[in-house]
């Protein structure tokens, strides 16, 4: 998987087109990621200790990985990534600029 916790993605194709958010959570075995204020739905809860009312309770569900593109930091465009060694180690990089992202 490209992409990794914290960071910032633009939803390519679906219901929230054009949405960006960061990651909060990802799942490698489904290929899902979960992205703040992205793919939004309404849960019935039931009453807990933490939340005593219980109710319906808006929370986001996950999203398909190919479903967004990550942000490239220095040009804040949606961009490809792709994965070069560096000093030994695996770094990912900005296909479009070509800048290494982390």
């Amino acid at each position: 998987m490209f992409l990794k916790t914290g960071d910032k993605v633009r939803v390519i194709t679906g219901k929230d087109k054009g949405k960006e958010g960061t990651i909060k959570k990802t799942l490698a075995k489904e290929n899902r990621v979960i992205v703040e204020g992205v793919n939004m739905i309404k849960k019935h809860q039931k009453p807990t200790s933490m939340n005593p009312n219980g109710g319906i309770v808006d929370t986001e569900a996950p999203i398909q990985a190919s479903n967004v593109m990550l942000i490239d930091p220095s040009t804040n465009e949606p961009t490809r990534v792709g994965f070069q060694v560096v000093d030994g180690k695996k770094v990912r990089i900005a296909k479009k600029s070509g800048k290494q992202i982390d």
